[in-house]
């Protein structure tokens, strides 16, 4: 896009975004200067048009997939990567459940009217408070997560008179993923249950494996209706192969589960992570690759198990949010700095940073940048984009060529930050949040609106 040729940029643009021939950018007909007057800097943008495609392309993706090889599929919204009252609503609209990871989202997938049945409820320490609140509101299944928390489901079921509806979280040892942080499904981390057995002394099994033995508890307890088996790999996974490792794992342990309890669990979740583009010439995954893929491999499992196949259900987030969102920020200093190799680095200070995207920080997550407000015909010049926070570590775009001429009051937007950038936001310094903008045939509107140091001091008691 800095080339200021007009028309949309391709990835990591969201589909709305155009550039002018005076170089100012669009999204979805509203102009970045239009944007900034009305709603301020920095801003979460977030084009609707662009969010609902990606959801229907998944959901149709899927389903396709899978009914060509006689099964079954719910795409659930991993609510985690960004979820509002009206980001939900979109969802539920294009055909998506939602999944949630704490009261706080259930709490916002309900405010949304997305129905109990229609929700699930993760996370790896839930509260007795959260538990309760899915058992009231009827929620779709539980995503239990140990063994303790096999017990502490059936107890407060038990307390109401219920069934509660549980799939059990199993790790299947495939390691996928952009980062060790988000890589979910190895066995040294905080989640799930491995269905590796454990091993005696000369190596052999000896017993069954976690995994096992919290689908015996669930089965065994009368309070608890095992639905299935969940797993879930990582995040920003470009390779689909790991989904279809994961899935024949997944599928042994229902035989195996079946050989010995008579239970056939009636539905298997594969989880997301499934990746985006952040730089030009990325690659994203592709909906159609992978849910063939899947579904081919699913379907040659399962013959070779002999069991019939489950209902199938997926967890797209970043997938669908992420690319659908840009950050719009205003440049403030900017300072050539001389590098050890001769080279000059040319730090351009914005507005936001590390409070409104902490990714880089966490993870050296790689994004891009580009001015937004004006054409020029500058010659590039290395830069890094870095935010206002009182830490070294504070950096928006790590390494990028932006117009030599960069200067104060240019309007700057990083794209693709529609996942994990207002949900992982911080107060960091005591700075405000930023607002959560929809676009949408040439209007805007504000989701979320912006925090305000009122905001701030109202939760002071001191």
């Amino acid at each position: 896009m800095s080339t200021g040729v007009p028309g949309h940029p391709g990835e990591p643009w969201s589909r709305g975004v155009r550039r002018r021939e005076d170089g100012v950018v669009e999204v979805a007909g509203v102009d970045v200067h239009r944007l900034a007057a009305e709603h301020g800097t920095p801003a979460y943008v977030l084009d609707e048009d662009d969010f609902r495609t990606r959801a229907r392309a998944y959901r149709t993706a899927f389903e396709t997939a899978f009914r060509a090889v006689g099964s079954d599929v719910d795409v659930y919204y991993a609510g985690k990567a960004l979820l509002t009252v009206a980001v939900a609503r979109w969802a539920r609209e294009e055909g998506l459940r939602v999944d949630t990871a704490s009261g706080g989202e259930l709490a916002v997938a309900l405010r949304a009217g997305v129905p109990g049945p229609q929700i699930g409820l993760h996370g790896n320490n839930k509260s007795d408070a959260e538990i309760v609140r899915a058992l009231d509101e009827g929620v779709g299944r539980i995503i239990v997560d140990s063994l303790v928390e096999v017990a502490r489901v059936a107890r407060l079921a038990g307390e109401r008179g219920v069934v509660a509806p549980v799939m059990v979280r199993v790790t299947t040892g495939v390691h996928a993923g952009g980062h060790e942080y988000i890589s979910t499904a190895h066995e040294d981390q905080k989640f799930g249950l491995s269905i590796a057995a454990p091993r005696g002394a000369d190596g052999e099994p000896a017993g069954d494996s976690p995994a096992m033995t919290a689908l015996l508890d669930v089965v065994a307890r009368p309070e608890l209706h095992l639905l299935g088996i969940h797993s879930h790999i990582g995040s920003q996974i470009l390779d689909p192969s790991g989904f279809e490792v994961a899935a024949r794992a997944v599928l042994d342990l229902r035989a195996r589960l079946a050989a010995r309890t008579g239970v056939l669990v009636d539905e298997v979740d594969v989880g997301g992570g499934y990746g985006i583009a952040y730089l030009p010439g990325d690659v994203a995954l592709d909906p159609e690759r992978v849910a063939k893929d899947v579904a081919r491999a699913v379907e040659a499992a399962a013959a070779e198990l002999g069991t019939p196949l489950p209902r199938f259900s997926i967890e797209p987030g970043r997938a669908i949010v992420g690319p659908a969102g840009l950050t719009l920020y205003t440049v403030g200093t900017v300072k050539p700095v001389a590098l050890d190799d001769g080279r000059v680095r040319t730090y351009v200070s914005v507005d936001g940073g590390m409070s409104d995207n902490i990714r880089p920080a966490l993870y050296e997550a790689q994004y891009h940048a580009e001015v937004v407000g004006r054409a020029s015909d500058a010659e590039p010049v290395l830069a890094r984009v870095v935010g206002k926070h009182c830490e070294s570590g504070d950096i928006v775009v790590h390494e990028v060529l932006l117009p030599g001429d960069v200067r104060s009051g240019d309007l700057l937007a990083v794209p693709a930050t529609g996942a994990y950038g207002r949900s992982m936001a911080s107060n960091y310094n005591l700075l405000t949040r930023p607002p959560v903008v929809a676009v949408r045939d040439g209007a805007s509107r504000v989701l979320v609106r912006r925090e305000t140091v009122d905001d701030l001091l109202a939760l002071d008691e001191g």
